[in-house]
């Protein structure tokens, strides 16, 4: 499903990203944790292809690939509906569209504009829009940021049902999150994978 094989990345003097190899199997489940500004979120916009590393080798064999980044990319004159049918080509676009919603418990919320919204709600449009992809690739990038505990909780739920068979990389400060989503943990650090533990 992924294969990145020895990833170099900089920024100016920055090194990132330093022999990164990390390799995720269809329907495997895996979360990068490691200190904010460590390079997380450079892993994964290589992993989209909206990145390109220095140097390295990356394979994809996602049909459709989806994500949730930290902040929730919305486009703002759209309604939160409107948002979700974006991704949506179907007859019963608006119908899914509204599923979506409803299964992030933002059903009444749907003609509203994202500045009507709080940032955890314009976070679970974000999330109902990647989950209307139905994709076999799920990049996740601290995806429940602003989200209150029990929000977040029922949220880690559906995302497990959502994503049963479906390879998930996960970028998350949460060793509990990510032991929620069923994830193998790699920890990232001054631009290295480490072993477990250190």
């Amino acid at each position: 499903m992924l294969n990145l094989e020895h990833l170099e990345l900089r920024f100016g003097e920055k090194e990132v990203l330093r022999d990164c190899s990390l390799s995720l199997a269809p329907g495997g489940h895996l979360a990068v944790m490691g200190p904010s500004g460590c390079g997380k979120t450079s892993l994964l916009r290589i992993a989209l292809g909206l990145q390109i590393p220095d140097a390295g080798s990356v394979s994809v064999s996602a049909k459709r690939a989806a994500a949730v980044f930290q902040e929730p990319r919305l486009l703002p004159w759209s309604t939160a509906l409107e948002n979700v049918m974006l991704v949506l080509s179907s007859p019963t676009a608006r119908e899914d569209a509204l599923f979506r919603l409803r299964q992030v418990e933002l059903e009444e919320a749907a003609g509203l504009y994202p500045d009507e919204l709080s940032g955890g709600m314009q976070q679970r449009v974000s999330l109902a829009r990647a989950l209307a992809v139905r994709p076999d690739f799920l990049v996740l990038d601290e995806p429940l940021k602003g989200m209150d505990e029990a929000l977040a909780e029922r949220m880690r739920a559906l995302l497990l049902r959502e994503t049963k068979g479906v390879a998930l990389l996960l970028a998350t400060h949460d060793r509990e999150e990510a032991a929620a989503l069923g994830c193998r943990i790699l920890y990232y650090r001054d631009g290295q994978f480490l072993p477990a533990g250190e």
